[in-house]
């Protein structure tokens, strides 16, 4: 009787219980080996961002080549590109190694959990790890700035649009990261990254571009746009941005996309 029900229960799968228990023992422990080494996290995603901003916050508007309020401009777009950037490069990076040659994941595949839930879990730590990125770009602006634009009543939003930023980012690299073939992966992050950047609004507000009306559309269809407006729309409303609804519509939206285009590479590489 009890070999019955026990066959009958793996047949069903993981219980709730067992399956919360195990998707938060994977995950704390990926929390805790990147914790052991801080330092080396925080270098190897604000190292770029902290340039940016002191380049084109700090240096050149101190030189008079851009104007005092510019860098007004750009922090909310640095956090929103910290944020996006951190999420897509721990999802993709750790997945192209685990897939590729270290073989980790097929430990992770042998858990209490099903295959979604094992993907969910890259998902949701790849996003913690980029809500901590961004979270320390406010003291960093602070030091480097002297000051950054803040308002308490966008607490709300921001929130929103850095949790589906970061979760956007985070499926965005789990495609990448599935798709991608391990051997052309910095190839890959060569010819995927460098529109990115330069196609979020991260250094310019989305509204004025219609003088270059075919950039603008182009800008348009990237994700990491909606993370910059709403980070705007938080932090400096001030600035001409795109309606905070229509970010998080927009994130929601391609949530739905990356995740399921995602989820279906994950399933492909695990089964293969």
């Amino acid at each position: 009787m009890m070999r019955t029900e026990r066959a009958a229960e793996m047949v069903r799968g993981p219980s709730g219980v067992l399956m919360l228990r195990s998707f938060g023992s994977v995950l704390r422990r990926d929390i805790t080996v990147t914790g052991k080494d801080p330092v080396a996290f925080l270098a190897q995603v604000l190292l770029q961002p902290v340039l940016f901003l002191f380049v084109f916050g700090r240096l050149l508007t101190g030189l008079g080549y851009l104007s005092g309020g510019y860098a007004s401009l750009l922090f909310p777009g640095l956090v929103a590109l910290t944020a996006t950037v951190t999420a897509i490069q721990a999802s993709a990076f750790h997945l192209v190694a685990e897939f590729g040659w270290t073989r980790e994941i097929e430990d992770r595949l042998l858990a209490p959990l099903p295959l979604w839930a094992v993907a969910a879990e890259k998902v949701v730590f790849a996003a913690i790890q980029a809500l901590v990125a961004a979270a320390v770009m406010f003291p960093i602006g602070i030091g480097v700035l002297g000051s950054v634009p803040y308002r308490a009543a966008g607490l709300g939003l921001l929130a929103g649009v850095l949790g589906l930023g970061s979760l956007v980012g985070a499926c965005i690299g789990l495609t990448i990261g599935t798709f991608v073939p391990p051997t052309k992966i910095s190839l890959g992050f060569a010819l995927i990254f460098t529109p990115l950047l330069f196609t979020s609004a991260t250094q310019y507000p989305w509204p004025l571009l219609t003088h270059l009306r075919w950039f603008q559309v182009l800008t348009a269809a990237n994700p990491i746009t909606y993370v910059s407006e709403g980070m705007r729309a938080t932090l400096a409303p001030a600035i001409p941005h795109i309606p905070g609804w229509v970010c998080l519509l927009t994130l929601t939206g391609s949530l739905v996309l990356f995740a399921t285009i995602g989820m279906i590479g994950f399933r492909r590489c695990a089964i293969d």
